[in-house]
C-alpha cells in the first residue's frame, strides 16, 4: 500500500475509504432522485438531506483529496432541475415566512451550482 504523506487522507487506504464514502453519497442523491418526488418535499428526509450530500461531497472535494470524484456537472444541473422543481412546487404548502423562501432558494442553488463548478474544475 503506497502512503505519500503524514495526513489522515494520505494513503492508499484512506483514498480507498473515500472511494466507497463519495460513492455512497452520490448513490443516496441518485437514488432520491429517480425515487418518488414527494420524497424530495422540503419536510421530507430527502428534501432535507440531499442538500446536506451535496454539501459534504463539495467539503470533500474542495480538500483535494485522492479518492474524491464528483459526479458530471450535466449530471448534478439535472439533479439541481429536478430538486428545485419539486421545492417549488410545495414549499408554500408549508407555508414559510417569504425571507426565509427567498433564503433558501438561494442556499439551495448555491449549492448546486459549486458543487457544478467544482465538479467541472476537476475535469
Amino acid at each position: 500500500m503506497g502512503t505519500w504523506g503524514a495526513g489522515n487522507f494520505d494513503s492508499d487506504t484512506a483514498a480507498d475509504h473515500l472511494v466507497v464514502l463519495v460513492d455512497r453519497l452520490v448513490t443516496e442523491v441518485t437514488e432520491a432522485m429517480a425515487g418518488d418526488p414527494v420524497e424530495l418535499e422540503p419536510d421530507e428526509y430527502w428534501g432535507v438531506t440531499v442538500p446536506c450530500n451535496l454539501e459534504l461531497l463539495l467539503v470533500l472535494a474542495r480538500q483535494g483529496w485522492v479518492g474524491v470524484t464528483l459526479p458530471s456537472p450535466e449530471a448534478i444541473r439535472t439533479w439541481q432541475q429536478t430538486f428545485l422543481a419539486v421545492w417549488e412546487r410545495t414549499i408554500d404548502d408549508l407555508e414559510p415566512e417569504p425571507a426565509y423562501k427567498v433564503e433558501r432558494r438561494a442556499v439551495l442553488n448555491e449549492t448546486f451550482e459549486h458543487l457544478a463548478e467544482a465538479s467541472a474544475a476537476a475535469r
